[in-house]
């Protein structure tokens, strides 16, 4: 199976570095995890730049700065039946496909994706996310190839 393409809403296994993590010199994720694309587009060398929001387990500590996802989206995406949120305070931008996209399970070491967000969900997301950056909370970690 291909990669697939970084279309907008896209829900990936990716091996996401925290803000937090990036600040202690670490430089590889601590976990694969669900994070769901949210911009993308070309540089100036052609190159496809993405940029990914985090799914976590752990409850945000600021609610306006995350979006949790509904039992029946998780259900459809093949996620566990914990309660999770999409993280829209933070962001790690690289060049796609990059080195820590993951295949979603050992079973499936081809697949690296787990579905799309619904748009009103993707929505909720895009909204939440630019009142992040207009409130100019939004921490990026540049990943390198």
């Amino acid at each position: 199976m291909p990669l697939p393409a970084p279309e907008l809403g896209l829900v990936i296994s990716y091996a996401y570095l925290w803000s937090s993590e990036a600040a202690e010199g670490q430089e590889e994720g601590l976990k694969d995890r669900p994070c769901a694309l949210l911009l993308s587009a070309q540089d100036h060398g052609g190159d496809t730049v993405v940029a990914v929001v985090p799914v976590t387990h752990s409850p945000p500590q600021r609610l306006e700065e995350a979006v949790e996802i509904p039992a029946a989206v998780k259900h459809r995406l093949g996620l566990d039946e914990a309660r999770s949120w999409i993280v829209v305070s933070e962001i790690n931008r690289f060049v796609w496909p990059g080195p820590d996209l993951r295949p979603v399970s050992s079973a499936e070491p081809e697949r690296f994706a787990y579905g799309f967000l619904p748009p009103g969900l993707f929505r909720q997301v895009i909204d939440r996310f630019k009142a992040t950056v207009a409130a100019r909370r939004l921490r990026t970690v540049r990943r390198t190839e």
